[in-house]
């Protein structure tokens, strides 16, 4: 299922349409269109692939297929809380793919997806260097050393319960309230 665009994200790929005009239609453009793009936006929804095709007058499969190429660029919008499971061979060895497979049991999202509301993603990584704490997670910024299962939940649970104290300070905050 594909994402549907927020009204920034409308408004950032009008702003990409006008620079696109700027930039030579030159094949050799793509990859660093892409990157600009996913720069401005934080992933390539399906509509930047269409501005980039008609630009360069290439296909939309042939973007695609240059994009899925290198693992820099990503098709799905990051999370506000993304969850990185370290699957170097420390953590792969200590479980790191048990891990991965609880935050996508509890978040509902395969590697590489977002939660439909947008506050969680999830993707594998190679190493993240703490390799006497594996298997590590990281979550936002924080890196969580000597995972088990049974943290996931508590971490997940943790962030929506934030979540909701902050949308409960934003609404008695609210004039008229």
């Amino acid at each position: 299922m594909l994402p549907e665009l927020t009204a920034e994200e409308k408004s950032i790929l009008d702003d990409v349409k006008t620079d696109l005009a700027e930039i030579s239609k030159e094949r050799s453009k793509l990859i660093p269109i892409l990157q600009f793009i996913q720069s401005k936006i934080n992933y390539l929804p399906q509509v930047a692939i269409n501005l980039v095709a008609d630009h360069l007058d290439i296909s939309p499969s042939e973007v695609y297929g240059v994009a899925t190429f290198y693992n820099q660029f990503r098709f799905n919008p990051p999370g506000r809380n993304p969850v990185k499971v370290c699957m170097g061979t420390a953590c792969h060895v200590r479980g790191g793919d048990i891990i991965l497979e609880n935050f996508e049991r509890k978040l509902e999202i395969k590697e590489g997806e977002t939660t439909p509301d947008r506050e969680f993603s999830v993707e594998r990584v190679a190493c993240v260097g703490c390799c006497a704490l594996a298997p590590v997670a990281i979550m936002g910024e924080t890196v969580h050393g000597h995972m088990q299962p049974s943290k996931v939940e508590g971490l997940v649970l943790r962030v929506r319960i934030e979540k909701e104290k902050q949308e409960r300070e934003k609404q008695k905050n609210e004039p008229g309230k």
